[in-house]
């Protein structure tokens, strides 16, 4: 996983890199404004209005920078955070088998507190920090690698902040209307490593079903048993 030691030193994931905008402009000027609001309306129509303040890098993404990332906590409790920076039009993109092009989303039961987020003593800082490095690794990987769902991912032990974490891959929504052909959103979860393990050994779809049935799925927050 050398591609996972070279990305940290491209980005700056933290939380500090992160400002909030002073105006309404929407993005850095990489994308398509018409695809850009079609992509945010189809988000809502799946994850609920959007929140209204957005958390930008201080360098956009294009450049080598950190991710902007949009909130979503109007649909399940708590909030879901989202990337709108890898499918750079409906067609080109971050891609895999099941997805023409996608974007990241992840969730946390706590509710958006963006004035915490960069306090990694509060809750909200502390998963926001994790999302965040997360997003950003996982964001650079998939732009030279396919990320399918129900696949695993485990980082390495020895990288600063995510080392040692494991995930699973799902497909959280897909849509296929007269501007798009299976674009679709591409949950990140953060398990545990023996959910990992059984992953591997049984299938994600049998992890999926023990954690929707103990109200864990789609959450990424760890203060919860394990459920394997």
């Amino acid at each position: 996983m050398k591609w996972l030691n070279k990305l940290l030193g491209k980005s700056d994931p933290s939380p500090e890199s992160l400002v909030e905008p002073d105006d309404d402009d929407d993005g850095d000027g990489a994308f398509d404004t018409a695809w850009y609001e079609h992509k945010t309306a189809l988000f809502e129509s799946r994850m609920g209005t959007e929140y209204d303040r957005v958390m930008h890098a201080v360098f956009p993404y294009f450049l080598g920078g950190g991710l902007d990332l949009y909130y979503y906590p109007n649909d399940i409790p708590g909030t879901g955070i989202a990337t709108k920076e890898l499918a750079t039009s409906p067609t080109e993109g971050s891609t895999n088998r099941d997805f023409t092009t996608y974007e990241l989303v992840m969730f946390t039961r706590h509710p958006v507190d963006l004035d915490a987020a960069k306090d990694d003593s509060s809750e909200f800082g502390q998963v926001h920090s994790s999302i965040n490095a997360i997003l950003n690794l996982i964001a650079r990987y998939s732009a030279d690698a396919v990320l399918n769902p129900n696949e695993t991912c485990e980082f390495p032990a020895d990288m600063e902040n995510v080392g040692g974490k494991c995930l699973v891959f799902d497909s959280y929504a897909v849509f296929d209307d007269d501007v798009v052909d299976r674009f679709g959103l591409l949950l990140i979860m953060e398990i545990f490593r023996s959910e990992m393990d059984f992953a591997r050994e049984h299938g994600s779809s049998e992890l999926f079903a023990k954690l929707k049935a103990a109200g864990h799925y789609p959450y990424s927050d760890l203060d919860r048993d394990a459920v394997v």
